[in-house]
């Protein structure tokens, strides 16, 4: 589910580009965002797994 783009944030993100950023460059801005916020609702909302379970699942040392 989408979160709604308020415009005030979208010309704040793009106004803290450098002047000579590409559009890769805002993409990519914009994906790390909605990533962060993603992150944040599924916390919020519970959905959390504990890092030594996630370690234990990919054989990585805790």
């Amino acid at each position: 589910m989408s979160t709604v783009v308020r415009k005030e944030d979208a010309h704040r993100l793009v106004d803290q580009l450098p002047a000579d950023a590409t559009w890769d460059d805002l993409m990519h801005e914009i994906y790390v965002r909605e990533a962060i916020e993603k992150g944040l609702e599924d916390s919020n909302a519970g959905r959390i797994k504990d890092v030594n379970e996630i370690r234990k699942k990919y054989g990585l040392p805790e």
